[in-house]
This record gives structure tokens, C-alpha cells and sequence, in this order.
């Protein structure tokens, strides 16, 4: 590829982890990207219900890394962290194929059923949570030129991680397509307990290749280990900082150019121009200090990501139920599962993605005459604005699904279909698929490269949880949107279960003014915002 994109700029380790993230990916979408029929059609439950139910839960697995990163971080190396947390993982995937399986010994009623799904979705997130950001950060690792800072100007170095998150990104596309695609059919034609029992034979010969493939790994324990204590008057401390440095005019990150390879210090001076050079070293009674010095310059472009992570819920939910009312027969007996929809998003990643290095970055390379192309920030910008089309386009379609819909009345069966092409919906997938390739990617560089080296764990966990919070800010608006247009009548409930008389036109015009709203607001902010690093 083009711009020094080629796989073969990454070592063996390196590219030996990404077909192991790609095999997790096809094991994590395998599950989640059809739960909401499982859960409409064997759970019994409303299509609203799912939907939050299905937001929760991937809320709960985005977030979660908050939370296990700083301790993988400051008390675990990250290998032995993937290899722990990969076994809590696996245990959940068991849990559930056993649930779907009903065993004698798994007959359960509503109530506990609903609990055994929610033990074995949760324990698939804890076990997530460690393992997702601890692989992606221990895969960096083996990079080269790992012992350079994050800050450093070499643009060799800077090259090499973008090729890095590139073909990370491109690897679990791979994995992603794989899970959507054949375990969705499998899961619609031969059952659930088939099609959550061959995710978890993948975890587990993931888990397997991982292990042996331990002779080939660098393992750099260098500045990794953090002590948090005294929380209560660091985190004050951390927050006045943040003030201040706010106050001044300027949203900037510590500068490191002046630490030390194996214990990043980071700059402690007034936040204003005067002063600027004096430093402080991190003290590890201050862990929590130096975490939240890092953390908080960057919650504004976390919030600003919000939207666009809300967006990133609906081809696993309200995509995925309007599939199921069109008319998706290929000849006289293939069906295509409604959920495998969204396979296009990945094969418009895998597709395109290539193009991204042999024609858009030479073309806008000569506009801007930056190396790169564009920034991370600008890269992100793109994105985010491709996926308010995106929405706006699911709007447009959703109303004349909605018309049709009026026309032909109301269907008499689930087998029913409308006369409608569920390939309408393809356009919006794809839209979405090539937002990813902008703002996906560049959110894993940008979290990662804006912290220290011995936070990098924290800076993955940062990445996910935008859609974290996304899921459950989703599941929110769902709630009060359903409740506010439900109180009016049932007629104009926006997520009806009967989807000829729901208004999902109306939400999806809602997130597509909302995003476009945060899209502008992050213009705005990106004029303002001081990189540590060098796009």
C-alpha cells in the first residue's frame, strides 16, 4: 500500500496478535450482533426492551476497561493481563452456549433466564475488559521503536504506529465480517446453541495460539506500575489543574519532551505561558494525579464522540428489526438473516480501506502537504461527518419503508415480508462502514498516542469507552424518548413493536441533528486544542 501502509512494516508478533484480535472479534460478534433477535424472539421481549438491553450490556463492556486498565496497568503486565482476563471471557461465552443449548439442567423460567443471560453477558464483559485494551497495548509493545516516547517527533516512528492501528483496525474488520456474517446465518438457520458454541471453540483456540505463541513476544514492563493512594485529595488537586489550565485559553496536554525513557514525568509547572519549563516527577504516591492530569484534557473530544458512538448502536438494534420486515429472499429458499446486514459495514471497511492509502491520502497529501494527509483530528472530523449523512440517509429510507408499510397494511406473520429490498438499508451500512475507517481509527491513535507510555492500557480503555457511554446515552435517550411520545398515545410511540406504526424516521433525524451539532462543535474545539504529539 501506498504511504507506507504495508503490512510488511509490522513484525511477526505484531501481526501474529492481530489474527488474534480478529479471532476475538469474530467470537464478540458472533454473540452480539443478532442478541436482539435472540432476545425478541427466545427472551420474549419488546423490541424497546432489547434494544436498551443489547445498548446496556455493550455499554457495560465499553466501560468496564475504565475501570480494569489502571490495575492491569499499575499491578499486572499486560500479558498475564490478556492471559486472565481471556479465561473470564471464555467462562461467559460457555455460560451462554450452555444457556442456549437447554440442557435439562438449564430448564429455567422467565425470571431465570433473564438472570442466567444477564451472569453470562456480564461475565463476557468483565472478562473483556481486561483483555481487549491489554492485548491492543501489548501488540503496540512490539513494535520497534517502542522505547521512543509518544511525544517524539520522528516521523518514522509516527508512520509506523499508524500503520500499526490501520492494520489492527483492519484485522478485527476481518474477524467482525466472519462473526456478522456466518454465525448470524448459523444462529437463524441451525439454532443458538450452534451458533454461540462456535464463538467460544474460537476464544478458545485464540486463547491457545496466544499462550505458545509467547517465545516470540518482547515484554516491556518499563514504567508500567503505578501506586494509586490519598485518591480523595489527588483527584481534587488533578481537578483544579484541569481548571486552570482551562482558564488559561489553551486545552493542552502535559509536555514530556523533558522525561525519562523509563519514568515518564509529566510537566507539573502553571498552566499559563510563565513557568513553563520547570517540571515535576511522577512520585508514585500521585499516581492518581499524573492519571487525571492526563485524562481530563481529553474528556472534551470524549464527549464530543458521544454521538457518533449512539450512531454506532443502531445496526445491532433498530437496523436490524427493520431488516426483519423487508422482503430479504435470494431465489426461492435463502432468506438473508436480517443481522448479517451488517457485514457490509466490514466489507466496505476491508474494501476501502486500501483506497484510503493509494488515493485519498496521496490526493489530499498535495492539498495540505502534511506527510500524513490529515491530522488524527481532522481524520476523526471526517468521519463523524459521513456518519450524520449516514443517518440522514436511514431516515429517509425508514419513511418510505414506513409508507410502504401503510400501503400494504399490517403484516399477518413474522414470515410476512413487505415488498421491499432489504438491500435499501445498504447504503447507510456502507456510509457507516466508511465513517469507520476515519473516526475508528483515528480515535484508537489518538487515545493512544495523548497519554504516556506507562498509561497506554488507560489510553485503549479511554477509546472504548466512548462507546461505552454511547451504549447506555442510547439506551437513556431510548427511554425517554419511548416515554415522552408514548404518554401522547400509542399511536405515536417512535418504537412500537408493531413497526409499521413506529417512528424510527423521527429518531434517526434526531441523531442525525444531534451528531451534527457535536461535528460542529468538534471544528470548533480542534482550533483550539495543542496535541502532545506531532499528526
Amino acid at each position: 500500500m501506498a504511504g507506507g501502509q504495508s503490512p510488511r512494516n509490522l513484525n511477526k508478533p505484531c501481526i501474529l496478535l492481530i489474527v488474534i484480535a480478529g479471532m476475538e472479534r469474530f467470537s464478540f460478534k458472533g454473540v452480539a450482533s443478532n442478541l436482539v433477535t435472540y432476545l425478541t424472539d427466545v427472551g420474549k421481549m419488546s423490541n424497546s426492551a432489547a434494544a436498551k438491553m443489547v445498548n446496556n450490556w455493550c455499554g457495560v463492556t465499553s466501560m468496564l476497561p475504565l475501570l480494569v486498565a489502571p490495575l492491569a496497568d499499575s499491578y499486572l503486565d499486560r500479558y498475564t493481563t490478556v492471559l486472565a482476563s481471556s479465561s473470564l471471557y471464555f467462562a461467559g461465552l460457555l455460560a451462554l452456549t450452555s444457556l442456549a443449548l437447554q440442557w435439562p439442567w438449564t430448564s429455567l423460567d422467565k425470571s431465570g433466564f433473564s438472570s442466567s443471560l444477564s451472569w453470562s453477558l456480564h461475565l463476557i464483559s468483565l472478562g473483556q475488559a481486561g483483555y481487549n485494551p491489554s492485548l491492543q497495548a501489548f501488540a503496540a509493545d512490539q513494535l520497534d521503536d517502542e522505547e521512543e516516547l509518544p511525544c517524539t517527533k520522528n516521523d518514522q516512528s509516527s508512520k509506523k504506529k499508524s500503520t500499526f492501528f490501520h492494520w489492527w483496525y483492519f484485522g478485527i474488520c476481518c474477524g467482525s465480517l466472519l462473526g456478522v456474517s456466518i454465525m448470524s446465518y448459523i444462529q437463524d438457520t441451525l439454532g443458538w446453541g450452534l451458533g454461540f458454541a462456535i464463538p467460544s471453540i474460537a476464544m478458545i483456540v485464540s486463547i491457545v495460539v496466544f499462550r505458545f505463541g509467547n517465545r516470540f513476544y518482547t515484554h516491556n514492563t518499563d514504567g508500567e506500575i503505578i501506586h494509586i493512594k490519598s485518591l480523595g485529595g489527588h483527584i481534587v488537586k488533578a481537578i483544579r489543574a484541569a481548571t486552570s489550565r482551562l482558564t488559561c485559553g489553551e486545552i493542552a496536554v502535559p509536555d514530556t519532551n523533558k522525561s525519562k525513557v523509563v519514568e515518564i514525568e509529566l510537566e507539573n509547572a502553571p498552566l499559563c505561558q510563565q513557568d513553563s519549563g520547570s517540571t515535576e516527577g511522577t512520585d508514585p504516591e500521585n499516581g492518581i494525579v499524573e492519571i487525571l492530569k492526563v485524562v481530563l484534557p481529553l474528556l472534551p473530544v470524549w464527549t464530543m464522540l458521544l454521538m457518533f458512538a449512539v450512531i454506532f448502536q443502531q445496526p445491532a438494534t433498530f437496523f436490524t428489526k427493520q431488516g426483519m420486515t423487508m422482503r430479504r429472499n435470494i431465489g426461492s429458499s435463502f432468506r438473508i438473516p436480517p443481522a448479517a446486514l451488517q457485514s457490509s459495514i466490514t466489507i466496505s471497511i476491508i474494501l476501502l480501506m486500501p483506497l484510503y492509502d493509494t488515493c485519498f491520502i496521496p490526493f489530499i497529501r498535495v492539498l495540505t502537504r502534511n506527510e500524513k494527509g490529515i491530522t488524527v483530528m481532522q481524520r476523526m472530523g471526517i468521519g463523524m461527518f459521513l456518519s450524520v449523512i449516514a443517518m440522514i440517509i436511514a431516515a429517509v429510507t425508514e419513511r418510505k419503508r414506513l409508507d410502504i408499510a401503510r400501503n400494504v397494511g399490517t403484516l399477518t406473520s413474522e414470515f410476512e415480508a413487505l415488498p421491499m429490498s432489504i438491500f435499501w438499508l445498504l447504503p447507510q451500512y456502507i456510509l457507516l462502514g466508511i465513517s469507520d475507517i476515519f473516526t475508528v481509527v483515528g480515535m484508537q491513535e489518538f487515545f493512544y498516542s495523548e497519554v504516556p507510555i506507562n498509561m497506554r492500557t488507560l489510553g485503549i480503555a479511554l477509546y472504548t469507552s466512548v462507546f461505552g457511554c454511547g451504549s447506555f446515552f442510547s439506551s437513556f435517550l431510548i427511554t425517554v424518548i419511548e416515554h415522552l411520545t408514548s404518554s401522547i398515545g400509542e399511536k405515536q410511540n417512535w418504537f412500537a413493536d408493531d413497526m409499521s406504526r413506529a417512528r424510527l424516521d423521527n429518531y434517526y433525524w434526531f441523531l442525525a441533528l444531534s451528531s451534527a451539532a457535536s461535528f460542529m462543535m468538534f471544528m470548533v474545539f480542534c482550533r483550539f486544542y495543542r496535541s502532545r504529539t506531532v499528526n
